[in-house]
């Protein structure tokens, strides 16, 4: 992913386009999210991970110390996180293209 015009840190939130169903019926194909690398990543969360090259976006969990993504589509199971994946940001908002169907999430600040 190459930035330009962002911060040096890298830390500004930024917007994706979700594709496909496998976030369905939270997340639709189309919808776009914001995700902020600044957050803290924690268990549950929404999250963009690179694991093992590819880039990834689902619900975070961490338990008994193994991390694993999962997917509201029950069609889609679980990827179990290899132990060097990267955090790129947590989902802080879901917009669609009706103003009034913005939901933002608020995660409680605490340890993963």
């Amino acid at each position: 992913m190459a930035q330009a015009g962002c911060s040096a840190d890298g830390m500004e939130p930024f917007a994706l386009r979700v594709i496909g169903e496998s976030m369905s019926p939270a997340f639709e194909d189309g919808h776009i999210i914001i995700v902020d690398p600044g957050h803290p990543l924690m268990s549950p969360c929404y999250a963009v991970l690179v694991n093992q090259g590819e880039v990834l976006f689902g619900r975070y969990l961490c338990d008994d110390g193994i991390p694993r993504l999962e997917y509201l589509h029950p069609d889609h199971p679980p990827v179990y996180l290899a132990a060097d994946f990267q955090v790129k940001g947590v989902v802080t908002q879901r917009n669609t293209r009706r103003r009034r169907d913005t939901v933002f999430f608020d995660y409680p600040l605490s340890d993963v």
